[in-house]
């Protein structure tokens, strides 16, 4: 997939993540924004798998169902969500973590816990 395909699937999803934060606000439990957000997603046309159960090579066995990505977008984009007062430098590390060990390029971490969403959306390229 290009780069402008890519840019293409996290405005899209940025865009839904903007419409669940004008709708519900800031203070909700992530797994209403995670509900809501795939919503959005559907309604937009993006495939996507919730919750979806990754494994790991460790010391060359697989280990299945080791972690699990909140969303993933279209098979490419990661999207990882929070509902924190803060994003700490842990959210980052588990996301860019997820990201090397699943091959996948382009992550979002969006914290839907603040008043203007634009504060709460980060966005990383492996």
């Amino acid at each position: 997939m290009t780069t402008p395909e890519l840019n293409k699937i996290s405005y899209d999803i940025i865009g839904c993540a903007y419409k669940v934060h004008k709708a519900l606000g800031p203070g909700l439990l992530e797994s209403t924004y995670e509900t809501c957000l795939c919503y959005e997603l559907e309604k937009s046309g993006l495939r996507y798998e919730r919750q979806k159960e990754l494994g790991i090579n460790y010391n060359g066995i697989l280990l299945p169902n080791a972690y699990r990505i909140d969303i993933l977008v279209e098979n490419k984009v990661m999207v990882e969500l929070k509902s924190v007062e803060n994003l700490l430098p842990i959210h980052t590390a588990q996301l860019l973590t997820y990201l090397k060990l699943s091959n996948i390029h382009l992550g979002l971490l969006i914290n839907f816990n603040t008043e203007n969403l634009q504060n709460g959306i980060r966005r990383y390229v492996k």
